[in-house]
């Protein structure tokens, strides 16, 4: 199954104070890292500039498509349209992730696109249009949604959530089981940055 990747890196990083793009995790930014291993399974990445475009770009080594939101200050849901709007047609599905989640494995990863060890959660009908990692019972990033939801995240209004069409579609939702804490790890903070690496932000 053919999959494009979707990185959201558009936020001002206001509690962070540096733009997470740009931190640092096991010798590669944020942002490098995230776009070198869904680069591996997905074509095109792409990826969702905002706040701080010019200095996440020139400092980036990525091989993306890089498209500018220029509503970033409405929200997640603004750049998440804006970066559906580049997919292109005949992909299958969409592997997405906000760039503050860069400690998955490669196996959540593989898992993700391939559909390897996954445990249907709800027995609705039709095929699944979801894929949710899990650990210890608890959801994590990335994603996986098939390219037949795009229409409907697209349709979101300014005052709508993605967690809408994730909710609206539970019965068509697959979970995938995983020994992998970095799906959880949402580094929002420098307290949450210092928990990740042991450095300082």
């Amino acid at each position: 199954m053919s999959a494009a990747g979707l990185i959201l890196a558009a936020g001002e990083s206001r509690r962070m104070g540096t733009p997470k793009a740009l931190l640092e995790y096991r010798g590669e930014t944020f942002l490098d890292r995230l776009a070198r291993l869904f680069s591996a399974r997905c074509a095109p990445v792409i990826v969702v500039l905002g706040a701080h475009a010019e200095q996440i770009r020139a400092r980036s080594s990525a091989k993306c498509a890089f498209v500018f939101n220029a509503g970033w200050p409405t929200g997640q849901t603004s750049s998440m349209q804006c970066g559906l709007r580049a997919v292109p047609a005949g992909v299958d599905g969409v592997l997405f992730t906000l760039v503050d989640h860069p400690a998955v494995s490669e196996e959540t990863l593989d898992a993700l696109v391939t559909q390897a060890h996954v445990r249907r959660e709800h027995a609705g009908p039709g095929p699944a249009l979801l894929r949710v990692p899990r650990f210890r019972e608890r959801r994590g990033h990335p994603l996986w949604f098939s390219s037949a939801l795009i229409p409907e995240f697209l349709a979101i209004p300014p005052s709508g959530v993605a967690r809408d069409i994730v909710r609206a579609h539970a019965a068509e939702t697959e979970f995938l089981d995983v020994t992998d804490a970095g799906i959880l790890a949402d580094i929002d903070d420098p307290a949450a940055y210092r928990a990740l690496t042991g450095v300082e932000a």
